[in-house]
């Protein structure tokens, strides 16, 4: 099991040389990015080589392939997630020293300190919602700083130091470090309970929540169309503090503050935007009936800001997308491969319904890493229900175990065995032999797209080479399902 993290740690007023380990992950070298431009000298160490490691190292980070404790030097001070294993050799000798040992949320909350601060939780849509608000701040010549869980496609990276007081974050609730930060203003795309791992029962996770929007000195802007958003902003209303004025509601039903309609999937897509008794129309370059939910979010936001809402929906508009969010890989024989980062029943199900919008009568080929074995678990048969009904048909590899120790039982077979009709699912931990089956089902015009949060996306070179050998798994032609 992965370490838990130690919020009492006080953060030193002076942090001096930081290294990060595990600094390949999106978030960790987003952070590291950010102290880099400040000016700190930056040290790291990642178990692989990545084009991340190299982009942060091009920036002037001193990063190692390999956990070693000699990897540590002359940090001052050491920064790790809560994804890292409590015997990695590095977090040994910072112990041993005696150094400072921050949380990555927590090292973030020193750069914040001071700034306006928008914190974007949720269990899904964060990061696209976060990719929203920075892309229209920066449309506007606002300069914002931020730092995202995922690359922003029209920036090019996941972080950025500008010079207004704006500070945006994906906050994470995960581990409950979204609790840390001084939010001025609140996003909350959805609260729908995950994490139980962590925080032991869906009533703890909500609190969560509860707590996370009462701390905004703002505004909270919260989906008014999740069931567990709405039990959060009943949470927030019953509250003695003054918080219920704040709040600020975005979707599609008909009581909400910025309602959503006149959604249009047909390219992209667009909507209606109806907020203080005006409509403004959005044309987003992103494709989802999600995504347009998730503009009114943004759009919101903006508004706290203080932006005129014609000059919110301009910037949106400008929006092209996040690395891993229906990420458009290759196209071979005519297939398109996409990756998503989706790994909960309800992004998933986003996910595909958005691919659906641009397949045009042709068929959809799911690869699924399940990403935790609790989760897995828990929710194989949530997993399968989906994929059953919003896939044409979908392979299963293993599960991507990330910070947790491995489950007697527990493998992709339990998604795959919850399926009613098997002829629609394979099971198949071999990666050669899922991109093959992938590739043999495929016909031109077809979509084979791979969702988890985990490492799928490295399966994609495989996929791609099998769909251009053109082999079927068997050497015989392939019979694909029925449309």
């Amino acid at each position: 099991m992965t370490i838990k993290p130690d919020f009492s740690q006080p953060i030193p007023d002076d942090l001096g040389t930081l290294h990060f380990i595990g600094i390949g992950g999106s978030g960790m070298s987003g952070i590291a990015r950010m102290f880099l431009n400040d000016g700190h000298r930056v040290t790291g160490s990642d178990s692989r080589e990545s084009a991340t490691t190299g982009r942060v190292r091009e920036l002037g980070a001193d990063v190692r392939i390999g956990h070693d404790a000699g990897n540590v030097g002359d940090a001052d001070t050491v920064v790790v997630t809560s994804a890292l294993w409590p015997d990695n050799p590095e977090l040994l000798e910072a112990r041993r020293r005696g150094l400072p040992i921050l949380h990555r949320s927590q090292a973030l909350a020193a750069l914040i300190a001071g700034r306006r601060l928008v914190s974007v939780a949720g269990a899904h849509g964060k990061t696209t919602s976060t990719g929203m608000i920075v892309t229209a701040l920066v449309e506007l010549g606002l300069e914002p700083n931020f730092v995202n869980g995922g690359v922003i496609q029209s920036l090019g990276v996941s972080s950025g130091s500008g010079a207004s007081e704006h500070f945006v974050v994906e906050a994470d609730e995960s581990d409950g470090s979204f609790l840390l930060y001084d939010t001025a203003i609140a996003l909350i795309t959805n609260v729908d309970a995950d994490h139980l791992d962590h925080y032991g029962s869906e009533e703890a996770f909500m609190d969560a929540f509860v707590t996370f929007a009462a701390k905004a000195t703002e505004r909270v802007v919260i989906s008014s169309d999740d069931a567990g958003a709405q039990r959060v902003t009943a949470g927030l209303r019953a509250r003695s503090d003054g918080s219920a004025s704040t709040v600020v509601t975005f979707g599609e039903a008909e009581d909400a503050d910025v309602r959503v309609t006149g959604i249009d999937e047909l390219a992209g897509v667009g909507a209606d935007i109806v907020y203080a008794g005006q409509t403004h129309r959005v044309s987003l370059r992103v494709p989802g009936r999600h995504n347009a939910v998730n503009a009114a979010g943004a759009f919101a936001v903006l508004v706290g800001l203080g932006v005129d809402p014609a000059d919110a929906v301009r910037g949106l508009e400008a929006f092209g997308g996040t690395e891993r969010r229906f990420e458009l890989h290759g196209v071979e024989r005519g297939v398109s491969v996409y990756d998503d980062y989706a790994h909960h029943p309800t992004e998933v199900a986003a996910a595909l319904h958005a691919a659906r919008t641009v397949l045009d009568g042709h068929r959809l080929i799911a690869i699924h890493q399940p990403h935790l074995y609790s989760r897995t678990r828990l929710m194989a048969g949530d997993f399968a229900h989906v994929y059953e009904e919003l896939a044409d048909h979908t392979v299963v590899l293993d599960v991507y175990g990330a910070r947790e120790d491995p489950e007697p039982g527990v493998t992709g077979a339990m998604v795959q065995e919850r399926f009613a009709d098997q002829a629609r699912v394979d099971y198949l931990p071999d990666w050669a032999e899922a991109s093959a089956r992938a590739a043999e089902i495929a016909e031109p015009g077809d979509i084979i797209m791979t969702l988890s949060c985990g490492d799928v996306y490295r399966i994609i070179p495989q996929v791609l080479a099998a769909l251009h050998d053109g082999v079927p798994a068997d050497g015989r032609p392939a019979e694909a399902p029925a449309r």
